[in-house]
């Protein structure tokens, strides 16, 4: 085995390797299997860095020519060298649309995964009508695969597939969950450009998420006994969108019996979201107070990001939390401590606008950060403006606000 000491060695060999490869790519006597053998090495240079742009046209071949495993690499070559205004893409066209045809599971396969991969707006109506016809096929893995491309070309050509929303809605109710969850990616992304069009489908949207839930699919999807957290998070994320200052959309209260502190976090996010409902506040406050207390800094990140959901809609739900987030600013995390302050600057009123700066001040004093500093003293002129009464506030800002605020503070009329 072979150490390289330094970089000017590697490229030393690197470039070696390349000059041999160059040599045999285009000898005449090179068979496929030796083709196949010396793309996995371009492959490996180029992930190191080093451009083997003498072998992108023979990676198209291979995938034209070669038996099955030599296409699975000539394809593999072609989605890592070449991107999507690449000008040798347009050879591969005709490969895609001949294997799209393949009555081969992984040749139909490894046709949609470059179809979805690499092939730009203009390219799209070459396949579209067979990518199409695909969502009907008996196997589940071409069903999923076809949803998963027809969502790349949504993305980057939604005009082009307006015409199969109806197909869409057949993906969603497929019978195999990878499919159902595959659209999802589609649903979420189209409404969030107009949730008004898709209203009708909150009730389906609500049944998946009961079965889910419900530990309806197989133990396959469940992640640490937590069933299909992902579908969850993105089925909330739907309902969210749909549920959006509209009473007649009602996001059930079973949601928030999910064990798992992603799903939860999107539970509270959806309730705050859609219409108010008070009962489901209250529930969702105290659900955040888990997060608050976790010892985790992940966790009590969340909860004090979801507190301020609580107060976009009612402060006085944060309130119970108040000592709670006080103590958050021992924390040792700088970012926990910033989110911190945001809070209590956002649950401040008469009767704890008191503590409220005196906290601020202290954090302010220890802080060596000039943004930091300069942020929170504006935001501490802020609450004496709006609490010029509160004589323990005037007597804490006396002789500090143009000491340590000058940039801060706004003089008004």
């Amino acid at each position: 085995m072979h150490f390289i000491a330094s970089k000017h060695e590697e490229e030393k060999l690197i470039h070696q390797e390349l000059n041999n490869l160059k040599a045999a790519v285009s000898a005449p006597t090179t068979t496929l299997k030796l083709m196949k053998e010396c793309m996995v090495r371009m492959i490996y240079c180029e992930m190191l860095g080093y451009e083997a742009s003498f072998g992108y046209i023979h990676a198209i071949k291979l995938a034209q020519q070669g038996n099955l495993f030599e296409k699975r690499v000539g394809y593999l070559a072609i989605s890592l060298f070449l991107h999507e205004n690449h000008e040798l893409l347009v050879l591969l066209v005709n490969t895609v649309v001949k294997d799209l045809q393949s009555t081969n599971l992984m040749e139909v396969c490894m046709a949609l995964t470059a179809a979805s991969q690499l092939f730009p707006q203009e390219m799209i109506p070459a396949v579209l009508p067979l990518i199409e016809d695909k969502l009907q096929h008996s196997k589940e893995i071409i069903r999923r695969k076809a949803v998963q491309a027809l969502y790349k070309f949504y993305l980057i050509a939604p005009n082009q597939v307006q015409h199969i929303h109806d197909k869409f809605r057949r993906a969603l109710c497929d019978r195999d969950v990878g499919v159902m969850a595959a659209s999802l990616h589609i649903y979420l992304q189209m409404v969030k450009e107009d949730s008004s069009e898709y209203k009708d489908l909150t009730s389906s949207f609500v049944t998946i998420l009961k079965q889910v839930v419900g530990g309806k699919l197989p133990v396959d999807y469940n992640y640490h006994n937590t069933p299909a957290p992902w579908l969850q998070i993105q089925l909330l994320r739907i309902l969210r969108l749909l549920g959006k200052d509209d009473p007649s959309c009602v996001v059930l209260c079973y949601v928030l019996s999910a064990f798992s502190a992603a799903i939860l976090f999107e539970c509270v996010h959806t309730i705050y979201t859609i219409h108010p409902k008070p009962d489901l506040f209250e529930k969702a406050a105290k659900c955040i107070g888990k997060f608050v207390l976790s010892p985790k800094i992940n966790l009590k990140y969340l909860g004090l990001k979801a507190l301020t959901y609580v107060i976009q809609q009612d402060p006085s739900l944060a309130l119970q939390h108040q000592m709670t987030i006080i103590e958050c600013l021992e924390h040792p995390d700088p970012i926990i401590k910033r989110e911190t302050l945001e809070l209590l600057y956002r649950i401040t009123n008469e009767q704890n606008v008191t503590v409220i700066v005196q906290k601020m001040l202290d954090y302010i004093n220890q802080s060596k950060e000039e943004y930091t500093i300069i942020n929170i003293a504006g935001k501490i002129a802020e609450l004496a403006e709006k609490y010029p009464f509160t004589c323990c506030v005037c007597l804490l800002l006396s002789g500090f606000l143009f000491v340590h605020t000058y940039d801060a503070i706004i003089y008004r009329p």
